[in-house]
């Protein structure tokens, strides 16, 4: 079967399903190290010495890679073939992989998941493009089904996989088996997928991610050196926050220049596809950002085991697993104004009792919690999308879902960079232990040591305090996480604002409009 031909037959045949065995192979991959580093924060900060704002850049500079290969990656499969550049995306990811597993200090490992970024920015988009020509645009719908295997399977099986390696092995683990299985995909795209030829494409707009991506991580980098500087009359916060916001607006005004721009911000002259990114953008920020404190609370406050943490993760994913196939169903039927405001109300009860939590809190109340969130979470963004992108042109739905997975990347990103900071501006409130400091030099403070000998029982020879200065420095450093948690609340509350703009009526599609008779079109994928 050849990449332009269409079969006729609903079922995905053979053929297809051994394309779709690669894709869903490097989907995997992708997915899985976006939440698999989620349980290592705090042992980057252990073995690294460093604190969370700092950690928290193996996250966002790898969505923040993520985001900049998105628009990129359609470009260059028209100049150099899906077949050729698939490969290549496997052999950065895979590489990335091997380096940050070898890495000595947390710049360096930063600079790798920047690599690995960039391979795993390209896998979804090119496997969606290469699925969607060998199956048919009439199987789409089967199509999806078979692609929302990782998705659904990474939020469950990534803390769990990455717990278990840590806790069996060491975190250079959790980057050192994509090595087997990016050789295993390698060997198997060079065998499944079929050739194809390299086409003539429209001009890639290099001027803007010039501006953008720079921009982005200047301005997150300032932010995030904030806790360190105490304040933003320092030049390293703010010399960066400002060039790098310069850089942005910059962006902005000249993206309305070129025919084919990095970002199609015309686009938000659609009004649906306005009220739903402005709606994603902001719980994104919130939901994503704060989502990475949650294992990070049951490691570091709770003294869990990075697996236990892991399965204590679990019930959100679950949560997703069983109202994501039911969302999809409705979210052809029924207007989203109708459906995601409900979604919605569950993220934020689930949410609320993360605001409370202490270090005795209940271990029932919060998985209940995370369900209850999950729930919400499969109910939420997919519909928000398919509902926006199905009021755009066909020729527009590239150019839409360029612009949707590139803001959901850096809503990501500033999420991650901004509960970071919050947490360790707060931490850095606690009481200091007279005489008493760290390796570095530092002096240390009640909520670091209590931290310490909740996660590593056996120093607690090394730290002689008073039982009452632990458990105070463990009820602080729970109030810093509560008190992050708050932030993200308030932002959740906040989403409800752009929500209420949803459609509430039946919106007509557009996209056979001007779709070719056999013409491909890939479908949206959100991740």
């Amino acid at each position: 079967m050849t990449q332009q031909s269409i079969a006729t037959s609903d079922k995905l045949d053979a053929s297809v399903l051994k394309v779709a065995g690669v894709v869903v192979l490097g989907a995997i991959m992708s997915i899985l190290d976006v939440t698999v580093v989620s349980v290592a924060l705090p042992t980057f900060q252990r073995e690294f010495d460093a604190s969370y704002a700092d950690v928290a850049w193996t996250m966002t500079a790898y969505t923040l890679a993520l985001a900049t290969v998105i628009p990129l990656s359609g470009w260059a499969a028209d100049r150099f073939g899906t077949k050729r550049l698939y490969m290549i995306a496997l052999t950065l990811f895979t590489i990335g992989s091997g380096l940050c597993a070898n890495a000595d200090t947390i710049g360096q490992l930063v600079g790798y998941r920047v690599l690995q970024g960039l391979g795993g920015g390209m896998l979804l988009p090119l496997g969606m493009t290469i699925m969607t020509r060998a199956a048919g645009p009439h199987r789409i719908g089967r199509l999806m089904a078979v692609l929302g295997i990782p998705m659904l399977l990474g939020p469950i099986g990534g803390p769990i996989l990455g717990g278990w390696l840590i806790d069996i092995a060491s975190w250079h683990w959790i980057f050192l088996i994509n090595l087997p299985i990016g050789a295993v995909a390698l060997v198997y795209a060079a065998l499944a997928l079929p050739k194809d030829n390299p086409e003539p494409s429209e001009s890639f707009d290099f001027v803007g991610m010039l501006m953008l991506s720079p921009g982005l991580a200047l301005f997150l980098y300032g932010v995030s050196s904030l806790p360190d500087a105490g304040t933003f009359a320092d030049p390293e916060v703010w010399a960066p926050m400002l060039v790098g916001g310069v850089l942005v607006v910059a962006f902005v005004r000249y993206s309305f220049r070129p025919q084919h721009p990095l970002l199609d911000l015309r686009l938000f002259a659609n009004r649906n596809l306005t009220i739903a990114t402005v709606t994603m953008f902001v719980f994104i920020i919130a939901f994503m950002g704060a989502g990475l404190l949650f294992p990070s609370y049951f490691l570091q406050i709770r003294g869990e085991s990075t697996l236990t943490a892991g399965l204590l993760m679990a019930p959100q994913g679950l949560g997703a697993m069983v109202t994501m196939p039911v969302a999809g169903m409705l979210a052809d039927r029924v207007p989203v104004g109708r459906t995601v405001p409900f979604a919605l109300v569950l993220i934020a009860l689930g949410f609320f009792t993360f605001t409370q939590i202490d270090p005795q809190t209940s271990y029932v109340l919060l998985c209940g919690s995370l369900f209850v969130m999950g729930l919400g979470m499969g109910g939420t963004m997919m519909p928000i999308m398919t509902s926006a992108l199905k009021t755009l042109k066909a020729h527009e739905v590239a150019r839409g879902s360029t612009l949707v997975n590139i803001l959901q990347q850096i809503g990501g990103s500033v999420g991650a960079a901004t509960m970071s900071v919050i947490l360790t501006s707060e931490m850095n409130g606690s009481r200091q232990i007279p005489g008493a400091v760290g390796p570095d030099g530092e002096p240390l403070t009640e909520a670091k040591v209590a931290i310490v000998v909740q996660q590593q029982p056996e120093l607690a020879d090394r730290f002689p305090v008073d039982p009452s200065l632990l458990s105070r420095g463990l009820d602080f450093a729970a109030s810093s996480f509560a008190t992050t948690f708050w932030v993200a609340f308030a932002l959740v509350l906040l989403t409800f604002i752009p929500a209420a703009f949803l459609p509430r009526r039946r919106e007509p599609s557009h996209l056979l409009d001007d779709e070719q008779p056999g013409q491909a079109k890939a479908p949206v994928i959100i991740h």
